[in-house]
């Protein structure tokens, strides 16, 4: 599958990095799934409860997409409205493609200072929350300010690489990296199946063809 960012350097640490948190969240996710079966048996069957399943799972859900944002962005599995992308030329589109990762990045940096600022508060007032557990709000919201992180490094890192590909004219990569994704690639993504364009004839089967041609005019 092909990732936004090339698989070198510091490019290769952060999807690294995004390949072992979205494992990890999905574990969670697993285990989460079971405490919450066990929840549902033990309160009809066994008239028992397990305190705070449903607490732990609203701070999961919003860990697991803050962490989920910058997977989704290095897999290029943002939804992208490109209808009329396509009828502008390879210099537009490219600079389209530019503005659009700075955006991207200068939304993920506001994200991540209204993020710590919502930490900071917690901390400050030593806010806990309103159910049986008590949890005090800056651990799952420390956890949540690590996605956001996360997001907020990759998506600067892809922007800085974006916008270096526009100053180096270098437009049909950045098209091909940071441009919405073709069906091709859309079926792979979904699929792992490798969608394979026609072979190109040999080289001597296509100098037959044109020596024919030649003769065939003369």
């Amino acid at each position: 599958m092909k990732t936004l960012l090339p698989q070198h350097g510091i490019s290769r640490t952060l999807t690294r990095v995004c390949d072992w948190t979205v494992i990890a969240c999905g574990w969670w996710l697993i285990a989460l799934s079971v405490m919450t079966c066990v929840e549902m048996l033990g309160r009809k069957v066994f008239s028992f409860s397990l305190q705070g399943i449903d607490e732990i799972g609203s701070y999961t859900y919003g860990i697991v997409g803050a962490f989920g944002f910058a997977y989704t962005l290095i897999t290029r599995s943002h939804t992208r409205v490109d209808f009329l992308l396509s009828r502008f030329s390879v210099g537009t589109r490219a600079l389209l493609n530019m503005l659009a990762m700075v955006s991207l990045a200068a939304l993920a940096v506001l994200c991540l200072w209204r993020g710590y600022n919502v930490v900071v508060e917690s901390i400050e007032l030593q806010s806990t929350a309103a159910t049986p557990l008590a949890t005090p709000m800056w651990i799952p919201q420390s956890i949540w300010l690590g996605g956001y992180l996360m997001f907020a490094l990759v998506a600067a890192w892809a922007a800085f690489d974006a916008l270096r590909l526009f100053v180096r004219r270098r437009t049909g990569e950045l098209n091909e990296r940071f441009g919405p994704q073709t069906l091709e690639e859309e079926i792979e993504a979904e699929t792992e199946v490798q969608i394979k364009s026609p072979a190109q004839p040999p080289a001597e089967h296509a100098a037959a063809t044109v020596a024919n041609a030649t003769g065939v005019a003369s």
